[in-house]
């Protein structure tokens, strides 16, 4: 791909750099995957390092998550519905895909929506949507929530695991000299998250979308910009290389829409424990389209497979090939961990592109 004067300029900058080792961290999984695939690994010295951090939502759900679904699906007997990735994603003792097979009924969904309308289509069976994913993702929850609550579609729930990202780059803060922040995601928070994490915390990261001239171009903005931090003339940086699409102000009408039936709560990432005030848990009001307290479930502390590395890869302290089941037990056929299971997974990445780095 022919890159622009100014992105060409920008991958010189990168190709260049030649100074102390500036560690970089893409939070999103899509970023991993695309930085793979249009071969910009490739071109980078070994002065600048890539981690892959916990920007994919199916690796981040813990594993209690599943075994809350799973419950739910085997022993209330309710109809699940739920994105693809998750479906094979280990639990303790089984994943969704196992306990379908057992019987339980699990759909696919590709929207949220697609439970609400089953559920309003068969109002003698309960319908719940497995609520997972950051803050682009929850509104399609909430919009079927408030839907279902409006229509008064009383077999419709939610089991949510809806996170957001601002806690946990202050989880990550000593992983990276900077970040590579989500594009999706920020369409949402806008760049005002980043201006303050930048003020009050120290904490340095650039906004990118997905081709090969804006992950470049951020890439290079990085390097200037940590260079200016290491000699002093900048504290941190917040920059936004996706002002195309990524305002200052993001969706407001969005996070309105999803304050009025959300609220904030302590909860799980799969790798970083508990991350206070992280999650998002339905409001008092609607309990009864929560799953947990309409259906009574106990609080479940699930174990994941002791040999899985996952945690370690999204924290980034470890990549997928020095765990020692990666490849050989674990594979995307046979998946041991949610890192390998998900399409945005770094696992699944290095599986899929890793050779052409001989990573393998």
């Amino acid at each position: 791909m022919a890159l622009s004067k100014s992105a060409a300029e920008a991958a010189e900058i990168v190709r260049n750099y030649d100074g102390p080792k500036i560690r970089i961290m893409e939070v999103c999984g899509t970023h991993t995957h695309e930085i793979f695939r249009l071969g910009i690994r490739q071109m980078l010295p070994d002065s600048i390092e890539l981690i892959s951090g916990p920007g994919c939502p199916v690796c981040v759900t813990p594993v209690g998550f599943i075994d809350e679904a799973v419950m739910l699906a085997l022993d209330k007997g309710v109809k699940i519905f739920t994105f693809g990735d998750l479906i094979r994603v280990p639990g303790t003792e089984k994943s969704l895909a196992v306990a379908r097979s057992e019987g339980a009924d699990i759909q696919v969904a590709y929207s949220p929506m697609d439970a609400l309308e089953y559920a309003k289509e068969h109002p003698a069976e309960e319908v719940c949507f497995l609520s997972v994913g950051f803050e682009t993702t929850t509104p399609g929850s909430v919009i079927a929530l408030r839907n279902a609550v409006q229509e008064g579609v009383s077999n419709f729930s939610l089991l949510t695991a809806n996170k957001t990202m601002d806690a946990a780059y202050l989880a990550l803060k000593d992983s990276a000299d900077a970040f590579l922040y989500p594009g999706h995601v920020s369409t949402m928070t806008g760049m005002d998250i980043y201006r303050k994490l930048a003020e009050s915390e120290g904490i340095s990261g650039v906004v990118t979308g997905f081709t090969t001239s804006e992950i470049v171009t951020a890439l290079a903005t990085v390097v200037r910009r940590v260079t200016e931090v290491r000699k002093g003339k900048i504290a941190a940086f917040a920059e936004n290389c996706y002002p195309a699409v990524v305002t200052e102000q993001g969706s407001p009408a969005a996070r309105k829409l999803v304050a009025t039936y959300m609220e904030p709560c302590d909860t799980e990432w799969r790798g970083l424990g508990v991350i206070p005030t992280s999650g998002l848990k339905l409001r008092e009001e609607y309990a009864a389209h929560d799953a947990r307290v309409r259906f009574h479930l106990p609080a479940v502390k699930g174990q994941a497979n002791p040999a899985c590395r996952c945690g370690e890869v999204l924290r980034g302290e470890c990549r997928p090939m020095d765990c020692k089941i990666y490849g050989k037990v674990c594979t995307p056929e046979h998946p041991v961990g949610a890192c390998m299971v998900s399409s945005e997974g770094a696992c699944s990445a290095y599986y899929k592109y890793g050779d052409t780095l001989n990573l393998k």
